[in-house]
């Protein structure tokens, strides 16, 4: 099994802070940052950043549907992370500053990938289409928080 990486990156025209905390309030913002690939989405536990326990389905594919059960830390400022208790799949959203009244937010999703010709394909082709997603997801944080 080969670990597979997606990232994806984006300056946002609003405070770290700000754009942080968006990203941190699953009970409210994040839902409405999410695209048409995510579906049944629910707080089960928290609400806001660590602690959070939240539910979807991120339908990567037409056939690919996986079904996430994550578990939300905040190991250092600015850092949020989502760890999949349903497979190895570990999101990490980082926000830092950019300048003045802007930062960049970087989406970092690694798993383990399968073996053989099937990992290969995967490993070649998933970190573009999550990428995809999560330009859609940093679009529509960007659009929410620079109002």
């Amino acid at each position: 099994m080969a670990q597979v990486e997606a990232v994806t990156e984006r300056i946002i025209t609003a405070q770290p802070d700000d754009v942080f905390d968006a990203l941190a309030d699953y009970n409210g913002t994040r839902e409405k940052l999410l695209s048409e690939h995510f579906s049944e989405y629910e707080v089960r536990e928290g609400g806001d950043g660590e602690g959070t326990l939240v539910h979807w389905k991120l339908q990567a594919t037409s056939k690919r549907i996986r079904d996430c059960l994550l578990e939300v830390s905040e190991p250092t400022d600015g850092e949020l992370v989502e760890k999949d208790r349903n497979s190895s799949m570990v999101t990490t959203w980082t926000v830092t500053p950019a300048g003045e009244g802007k930062s960049r937010v970087v989406v970092t999703t690694v798993w383990n990938g399968a073996g053989g010709i099937g990992g290969f394909f995967e490993k070649t082709f998933a970190p573009k289409g999550l990428g995809r997603i999560y330009d859609t997801v940093l679009a529509n944080l960007a659009t929410e928080v620079e109002k």
